[in-house]
């Protein structure tokens, strides 16, 4: 009998561990998800991805450098010559449009 209440016991104890951890789970992931939904961010296309490694390319990034040692260095060095590069072309851009603020103010 003592074996028999000590084993209904264990499964209790079990079952309410694995309750406790699949609602652990679940909160996880529902809070996840509306984490990436409250920043107003959508999951990435494939092309979306694509376009940004050209990008990167096209501003001396190569990701074909295998076990680079300076690989964070060389990606985020890249972010900032796109962006420069991005910047430039705003300016180009708003220089040659007639109703730009910055074109009017000359």
């Amino acid at each position: 009998m003592k074996s028999a209440s000590l084993n209904r016991k264990a499964v209790r104890s079990m079952c309410g561990s694995l309750i406790v951890g699949a609602a652990l789970i679940a909160t996880s992931a529902v809070t996840y998800a509306q984490t990436s939904l409250d920043a107003g961010t959508h999951p990435l296309t494939r092309a979306e991805v694509r376009h940004e490694l050209e990008e990167l390319e096209s501003v001396g990034y190569n990701p074909a450098a295998g076990d680079d040692p300076d690989y964070p260095a060389a990606l985020q060095a890249a972010q900032h010559r796109l962006e420069v590069k991005h910047q430039e072309e705003r300016n180009a851009l708003a220089s040659t449009d007639p109703t730009s603020p910055a074109k009017a103010a000359h």
